[in-house]
């Protein structure tokens, strides 16, 4: 029997660096909650072996996705690894009207659009527990090339410091234990994870150093 986590009919936006683990938390989630739903994001990224279109993403051509844009269709967009990311309005706008509480997995850049253009949206942002353990996360995916991982790693170093951009930081040293305080956040008990205390942005802090 599934708890209710959720409160209904909110916006929340989860961000994190390449490796970071927000893709399985944010799928885990939803799991346990059914009032929670994932909103899809449009790509013009080549779907990955494992991944079902319509399910993990829209996958779109470019021009397709440049005709979306000039329609104002999207509540945010990004390009991120040479593709472009973006979220649908009306995908939004839909399940929020049937009383879900929507969460969004996108990056800081789209956070800060939506932060523009959806007043009242609450944010997190996942950390790995450290640089190290970044890059192992990172190489132990076994599909990409060392130039591409080398890479990954640097645009997620730089992704991490956008961290005090958001409501909460939540660490993810142990996904079980990172997974209980996500779902807190949502459901309004979680005020350890705030970004103003002292106690988080010094975690963050020594995270980020290395």
């Amino acid at each position: 029997m599934s708890t209710r986590t959720a409160r209904s009919g909110e916006l929340w936006v989860i961000a994190a660096p390449s490796g970071a683990g927000k893709t399985s938390l944010v799928k885990a989630l939803i799991e346990r909650d059914p009032t929670l739903k994932f909103s899809i994001s449009y790509t013009t990224r080549k779907p990955r072996s494992s991944e079902v279109p319509g399910e993990d993403y829209f996958f779109v051509s470019e021009q397709e996705f440049r005709k979306m844009e000039r329609e104002n269709a999207f509540l945010e967009y990004a390009q991120v690894f040479d593709n472009w990311y973006g979220t649908g309005r009306e995908h939004v706008a839909e399940l929020k009207a049937a009383g879900f509480t929507v969460v969004l997995e996108i990056d800081w850049q789209g956070a800060r659009q939506v932060r523009e253009r959806a007043t009242g949206s609450h944010s997190v942002f996942i950390l790995p527990p450290s640089v190290a353990e970044l890059e192992r996360r990172l190489r132990g995916r076994k599909t990409d090339s060392e130039a591409v991982i080398a890479r990954r790693l640097k645009d997620a170093l730089g992704d991490m410091t956008h961290w005090n951009e958001f409501e909460h930081v939540i660490v993810n040293d142990d996904f079980e234990a990172a997974l209980g305080r996500l779902a807190d956040v949502i459901a309004g008990r979680e005020q350890g994870t705030r970004t103003e205390l002292p106690a988080v942005r010094a975690a963050a802090a020594a995270i980020l150093a290395g």
